[in-house]
């Protein structure tokens, strides 16, 4: 199997994020795109999607350009990186991104939705972990606080990745979004 892709953008991202911790988490950024690769594997052995899943964040976290992208991984990977990317200006408000971010997500394609599943997984584990130790006093956390905002967002999330729910992936997700916020 040539891996040469995918350990490029491994060792990209790790650069891109070097010397940033996860907001709270005490561990270094990292460590989240290389489990959101990790779940997208669970998926595929595709290595541009792979990749991608490595790369998810790149762009809407440093200075990295999908031009950037684009010429270091081709076309597909910057795709990919791209549609996972919040592209939505701060003329929106979070609701109204995360919106635009699901209706453009539901009609993803299946390579698409991988992406979007490892770092939406890797998200819901990290909510689950915390939610459960610090109950409901973990919401202050964020910006949203409200925690019905975030089932109707994980909820939303769940309908639009459906098509992938011939995968234990999206199975744990469901479970997961279904235990932290049960309907």
């Amino acid at each position: 199997m040539d891996t040469s892709l995918l350990d490029r953008a491994i060792v990209f991202a790790v650069q891109c994020h070097s010397g940033v911790e996860r907001r709270g988490k005490g561990f270094p950024y990292i460590v989240h795109p290389m489990e959101a690769m990790a779940i997208a594997a669970t998926m595929t052995d595709d290595q541009e999607i792979l990749a991608a899943a490595a790369l998810h964040d790149v762009v809407e976290d440093t200075d990295v350009t999908l031009d950037d992208l684009r010429e270091r991984f081709g076309e597909r990977v910057a795709r990919l990186v791209d549609t996972e990317s919040d592209q939505f200006g701060q003329d929106l408000d979070w609701k109204a991104r995360k919106e635009a971010s699901l209706q453009r997500l539901a009609s993803a394609s299946r390579d698409e939705k991988i992406v979007a599943l490892g770092d939406k997984l890797s998200n819901m584990r990290a909510i689950a972990r915390d939610y459960t130790t610090k109950g409901e006093v973990f919401w202050e956390l964020f910006h949203v606080k409200d925690k019905s905002v975030h089932a109707w967002r994980y909820h939303a999330l769940a309908d639009a990745l459906s098509s992938l729910s011939d995968t234990f992936a999206y199975q744990e997700f469901l479970f997961l979004v279904n235990r932290i916020f049960p309907q």
